[in-house]
């Protein structure tokens, strides 16, 4: 079983069968098993590919598969997702989806004892002594630039010379956006003592497309909003094109703690800002996502969004504590 037609739309899935493993072996006529590149550009399931069979213990038959789901254009911010479809065995071949073809949105479920996947909790009080399985880092995984025990129910990190901009391993704690509408929040206590350093919140593609929100600045403590991109989608996967910072908005803020506010609607951000608990002000609102695309910024993977901070490139023994950091996806009923 094969992958091929490349990662974008022209997906597919493809086979060829035989009687030993070092062949000779013959291609399904049939092939591709499955694909929805005859479907077009504004289908709502697309690029499906990189399959896998499983078999249950009552004998039913499943594919597992991977596949985008565009919104706001051709445009997923999400990344390849996972998704399953029902398959049967004729005359030695598999069929997938008998009677369709296709990948639905809903569809039935396997027939077996339900056994749902514990929900995480919207909101991290990093009280615990190690971090949640939905944080990841950039690159190397290290644990010298954040702690959970310096300052007990704190999430505390180190300002490093790394910056996200570079191929390297920044002070950042992230999770993947899963939501085509979803609000995250957090509250943050910084200081920043140099204009060079900087704390926040980061929505990231990679390290050429991302959005900074952070606090920064020296006599005066600033918010900044910064996109990196380049002016015009890639349009390809590969090679990362290399984007510039422009900044979106900029005003200054009083106050030890900050809570942040990013929320989305598709492709549209919104940035907010307060001083006290939901005393909101609008940084920026409604700037276009479509960055956060690997359309547009290249790539494979989904956005992710974060904890940062930085001294950018220059020592610092500075640090920041997030105090929380919540999520919620808005689009289930």
């Amino acid at each position: 079983m094969v992958a091929e037609g490349g990662t974008w739309h022209d997906h597919a899935v493809t086979i060829a069968r035989s009687a030993e493993i070092t062949g000779p072996y013959q291609a399904n006529r049939r092939n591709p098993i499955m694909t929805h590149r005859h479907l077009g550009l504004d289908y709502p399931i697309v690029g499906t590919g990189h399959a896998y069979l499983v078999e249950t213990q009552f004998g039913e038959w499943w594919m597992v598969l991977l596949a985008m789901r565009p919104y706001g254009g051709y445009f997923y911010n999400l990344g390849r997702e996972t998704f399953l479809v029902p398959m049967r065995w004729e005359d030695g071949w598999p069929v997938v989806a008998a009677g369709s073809g296709l990948v639905e949105t809903t569809g039935q479920a396997p027939s077996l004892p339900e056994h749902r996947w514990p929900l995480l909790p919207i909101c991290d009080h990093f009280e615990t002594q190690t971090l949640g399985p939905q944080w990841n880092f950039l690159r190397t995984p290290r644990d010298d630039f954040w702690s959970l025990r310096a300052r007990p129910g704190y999430l505390r990190l180190q300002l490093r010379p790394q910056r996200l901009t570079e191929l390297a391993n920044p002070s950042f704690v992230g999770r993947r956006q899963q939501h085509m509408r979803f609000a995250a929040r957090a509250a943050l206590e910084f200081k920043s003592q140099h204009d060079y350093e900087c704390a926040g919140l980061v929505l990231l593609q990679n390290n050429e497309f991302h959005f900074r929100f952070v606090i920064t600045g020296g006599a005066v403590t600033t918010i900044r909003l910064v996109k990196r991109s380049t002016p015009e989608p890639s349009l390809q996967l590969l090679p990362i094109p290399t984007g510039t910072d422009v900044v979106l908005a900029e005003l200054p803020i009083e106050g030890d703690r900050i809570y942040f506010n990013v929320e989305a609607d598709g492709q549209a951000y919104s940035f907010y800002i307060a001083t006290e608990p939901e005393a909101w002000q609008p940084v920026a609102e409604g700037v276009d996502g479509r960055i956060l695309s690997t359309p547009f910024a290249g790539g494979f993977v989904g956005a992710y969004i974060g904890m940062y901070a930085s001294s950018n490139g220059q020592a610092s023994t500075n640090t920041a504590d997030f105090d929380w950091f919540e999520y919620v996806g808005l689009d289930e009923n």
